[in-house]
Parts: C-alpha cells; structure tokens; sequence
C-alpha cells in the first residue's frame, strides 16, 4: 500500500505580513476617526502624506515595476487640478464627482501622449514626458477662463457647499471649513487604500509577472509571449487616471491652482522620485517608509532656505550609494521581512521543500 504524496501548494502571505494587516487595520480605524480627535492643521499634514504617498505609489509602479522612468508625471496632477477646475468652475459640477471626472481627462490626455513617449526608450522617455508636460502646461496657462498664467481660485461656495459637507455639519457640528479637510482627507486616505490595493493585486496576479518580466527583459518577455506594449500602456494609462485624481484632490484642498504650481517639477516629480528612492524602489513599502522619512526631514530643515534642497540632495545620493535598494531594500534584505509579499513560495510535496519565485523571486 502506497501512500499518496501531499500536494503541492502556492503561498504568497508570511508571518510578518499576517501580523501586519491586524496593524494595518488599527491603523486604518484610528486614520478614519482622525478628523475627530486631532487639530485641522494635523488633518492638513495628514492629506499631505496621503497624497504624496499617491503619487509614490504611481511613479514607483511606472518605474519600479514597468522599468519606465519619468519626469513628467506633474502633467497628470497639474491637468487633473485643472480639469477639477473647470468641472466646478464653469460648468457647475458638484466637486466630489469632479474629481473621478479628472481622472477620466487625465486618462484621455495620457492616451495620445502615450503615442508619442512610447517610441521612446530609456532617457529619451523621461526627456519625453518632461516634455509634454511643458507643453500642457504652456497650453493651459493661455485658458483665459481659468485666469491664463496666474490662475484662478475655486468659487467659495463651491468647497462650502459640496457634497457631503452638509450632512457632516449636521451629523458631527462641523465648521464649514473643517468638514471639507475632513471630507478631502477621508477621500485621500481611500484613494490611498484603493490604490495600493490595486497595485497589490496587480502584482500577485498573472499580469505582475509579466510586468516584472518586461521590467528585467523585453525581449526575452516579449519572446515567450508577454505583450510588454499592452502592458506598458496599462500601467501608464492607470497612472494617469489615479494620479489625476490625486492632483484633482490636492487642489480641491487647495482651492486655487496656477500653471507654475500646478506643473511644478519640483513638488509634484523630484520630491516624488526622492520619497521612492530613499524608501526603496519596486518595493510596495518602501514608498511609505520613504514619505514618513521626507515629512519630517521637510519639517526638520525647512528653515534651512535654499540649503534644504542641497541637504535632501545630499541624503539622497547616499542613500543610493550604500543602499541602492532603498531603506526598506536594505532592511528586507536583512530581515527577510515583507509586508506585501509577492514572491511566490511551492511548499508540500513529498520533501516538503519550500521553492521562492514570483515577481522578486
């Protein structure tokens, strides 16, 4: 009598990550009640941190994993802002659903772009997209109707009145002013959950690893049948919709946009590529651990004037030295800690061996 060998099974999840997701949700409840039990100024700095982290996530998973570096992706925030604008402006949408509108312009924007970046490779595509993004820029500072090159703020009544700020005065007796932080930050932190929830399962899934394998090697993808062109455009074109969303929510938040700002390479790509870089490229956590890092050292040396720049700079290419993986790199590698695995292990089997592959395996 034989007896039959246990079966093989996939597993993605580890100890470390089982134990995170009971944090994650604490974390997530005391996020949610935020708005209720710290000051306005600290629910300020909150959406701050959530949507930079947006906006990390979305470059590191354009670059991280589909290997396409850019330096224009404030094309998406600064259109996205404005297409808000616009929606509210002049045709009298209701700000909450304008900003899912904003995502749909960025995409419609990032569609012909697209066109055109991707005969492109390497430096060429991130000249390229900086490129682009100039010329939007330079487009929409002539839109006289939304104050051409010194812009234009939103209508008062607009953030006062939108949907949701009634009921939360009612409900809660809220100020005006503080239900719609309250509002734009609870919007913010879904975004970011949806968000890396997307980028998750997008990961784990027969798509990841094939957008892992056009990351290390189009040809050879391309060779066992990957379409690494669907695939970029995949990736690109979701970046542009949730990245426009998120340029459309910072501006709701801030209630006036101008070409200079909107478009900023500074605020919206450098500052961005920075929080990836010191957290860890291609890694889910490390732009997380990488704008908690930036918060604070842009608190910590702002009152250094121009010296700020060359000081974060300076950290930066450092890390990138002795740390190319980031902070977070160097500290899995270490630990072997991941808190969104993507590896997938083959365990069982007669020998009960465990055998590690997947997107980083």
């Amino acid at each position: 009598m034989t007896m039959a060998s246990p079966p093989f099974t996939v597993e993605t999840r580890t100890r470390a990550s089982r134990l995170f997701v009971i944090v994650a949700v604490v974390v997530l409840i005391i996020a949610f009640a935020a708005p209720f039990i710290v000051s306005r100024g600290i629910i300020q700095d909150l959406f701050f941190i959530l949507t930079m982290l947006v906006l990390a996530q979305n470059w590191n998973l354009l670059a991280g994993y589909a290997g396409l570096i850019s330096v224009g992706q404030q094309v998406f925030v600064g259109f996205g802002g404005y297409a808000l604008f616009g929606c509210v402006s002049l045709l009298g949408i209701d700000p909450v659903p304008a900003i899912l509108i904003a995502g749909l312009f960025s995409v419609a924007l990032a569609i012909p772009t697209a066109f055109f970046t991707f005969r492109l490779y390497g430096p060429y595509f991130a000249i390229g997209t900086w490129v682009v993004a100039e010329v939007v820029r330079l487009l929409l500072a002539q839109w006289k109707a939304l104050g051409g090159g010194t812009g234009t703020s939103l209508p008062r009544e607009a953030t006062r009145d939108m949907m949701g700020v009634d009921m939360m005065r009612d409900l809660f007796g809220m100020k005006a002013a503080q239900a719609s932080d309250a509002l734009t930050y609870w919007l913010a932190l879904i975004l970011v959950i949806a968000t890396i929830g997307f980028i998750y399962r997008l990961l784990r899934s027969k798509q990841g690893l094939g957008l892992a394998a056009v990351r290390d090697n189009e040809q050879a993808a391309r060779a066992v049948g990957v379409d690494a062109r669907r695939m970029k455009a995949m990736v690109y074109l979701t970046m542009a919709f949730i990245t426009g969303v998120a340029g459309a929510l910072i501006y709701l938040q801030k209630a006036r946009i101008s070409p200079d700002a909107a478009f900023s390479v500074v605020d919206w790509t450098a500052y961005v590529i920075f929080i990836v870089v010191i957290g860890g490229i291609g890694t889910i956590e490390g732009p997380i651990l990488g704008v908690i890092i930036f918060f604070l050292l842009q608190n910590i040396l702002a009152d250094y004037g121009s010296w700020y720049l060359l000081m974060l700079g300076l950290i930066g290419i450092v890390i990138m030295l002795f740390a190319p993986r980031g902070l977070w790199g160097l500290f899995s590698d270490r630990t072997g800690i991941q808190l969104f695995p993507v590896r997938r292990r083959l365990k069982g089997g007669p020998l009960g061996h465990s055998i590690k592959g997947g997107p980083h395996g």
